[in-house]
């Protein structure tokens, strides 16, 4: 199995700063995309940004220029830097492992973290 363990929500002002981490733990081979999703009360779960391995990138409209994906494959961790915070962003942010290729395993999965709280407050 695979288990994602994030990191580094918290409670910040408008217009601060903030960094989430996710490492990806588990038997595993490979994986294709790694990202982060974000899910406001009464809304549902949108994409936030992600990169594939190859370190192709996609963000959210709502975030460009102020959050940058990162990731280190060695590690199987992914970063999310959000500079310039919003009160809009506040909202529980879910790490996602996209395409998880287990060793000794045919196929992929996918799986979730458990989500860190990000109260911006204005």
């Amino acid at each position: 199995q695979v288990q994602l363990v994030e990191s580094g929500g918290g409670l910040v002002q408008a217009g601060g700063s903030l960094r989430l981490s996710c490492k990806a733990s588990g038997s595993i081979f490979s994986i294709n995309t790694m990202g982060w999703y974000s899910q406001a009360p009464g809304k549902q779960r949108e994409l936030v940004a992600t990169m594939s391995s190859d370190g192709r990138t996609n963000y959210a409209d709502s975030v460009k220029g102020r959050f940058t994906i990162s990731r280190d494959n060695a590690r199987n961790t992914v970063y999310l830097q959000m500079n310039s915070l919003k009160p809009e962003d506040t909202a529980v942010y879910f790490c996602a492992a996209e395409g998880v290729v287990l060793r000794g395993f045919v196929g992929k999965s996918d799986y979730w973290g458990q989500g860190t709280q990000v109260t911006v407050s204005s």
